[in-house]
């Protein structure tokens, strides 16, 4: 496999970017060529960068087993979200990100062919871009991922808390917001088969766990499908490994 470091300046966001790409060696492609293969799209979290994955998991091996590229884009603390500032990081993610996949690679941005994943504040932004955008995107999941706008509203001492208001506004009004995962959901449920597969794995000594907790609850409310996952463990690397290859074992093996 071939690990790719990038770098370059999207227009959405306006300043230089780390991209990583992991892609099959020529050798292994055994006459499917890049430009049809699957593509997982795979988030860091809040303090994390495009490295982090390839450094701390398993996922190289991981793509080699199915064949997959794998596309790790850095944005900073964004929480991919469009910021105030003008830097639009989920327009770059939905947008930018595979057309520059397309210029550069030739991968076509089918929706087939096309998956995302994250940890964290990338589960926040996979499932923010598959509930908002599922026409683009076969399978997201969610890996211990802030899946409640709740928690920026009831941590008023949160030494974050004026990061989080530069992100997102006044957090008294978060709840019910464009940036609440609550109100995609209700906006799919209305077509639930037209969604992506979503898939949420969260361990129940993770301090994310009440989140994922009440977005489970949430889609069986509204009849939204979702492979839910709990078990023992914490916010960290070991967790996300093991859930990254069930995610992507329960989707891809399917096929």
């Amino acid at each position: 496999m071939a690990l790719i470091r990038i770098e370059h300046v999207p227009a959405t966001v306006k300043m230089n970017l780390p991209l990583y790409v992991i892609a099959p060696d020529p050798g292994m492609m055994h006459g499917l060529p890049l430009r049809e293969r699957k593509v997982l799209y795979l988030l860091h979290g809040l303090s994390d960068d495009a490295s982090a994955w390839s450094r701390y998991s398993t996922i190289e091996l991981v793509a080699r087993q199915y064949g997959l590229v794998v596309v790790m884009p850095s944005v900073g603390r964004s929480f991919y979200v469009d910021q105030p500032n003008g830097q639009a990081y989920f327009t770059y993610l939905v947008e930018e990100l595979p057309q520059y996949m397309e210029d550069v690679f030739g991968i076509l941005p089918k929706r087939e062919k096309t998956l995302i994943a994250g940890l964290s504040m990338g589960g926040y932004g996979a499932f923010k871009a598959a509930l908002l955008h599922p026409e683009r995107y076969f399978a997201a999941a969610s890996l211990s991922g802030v899946l409640s706008m709740a928690i920026m509203s009831t941590h008023p001492n949160d030494e974050r808390q004026p990061e989080f208001k530069h992100i997102f506004g006044d957090l008294s009004k978060v709840n019910g917001s464009q940036h609440d995962p609550m109100v995609w959901l209700q906006r799919v449920a209305l077509n639930p088969a037209a969604l992506p597969k979503l898939f949420v794995a969260c361990g129940r000594q993770d301090d994310l766990y009440p989140l994922n907790v009440m977005f489970n609850a949430a889609c069986q409310q509204l009849g939204v499908p979702l492979n839910y996952h709990e078990e023992d463990g914490i916010h960290d690397w070991p967790f996300w490994d093991v859930q990254i290859k069930r995610f992507l074992s329960l989707v891809l093996e399917a096929n």
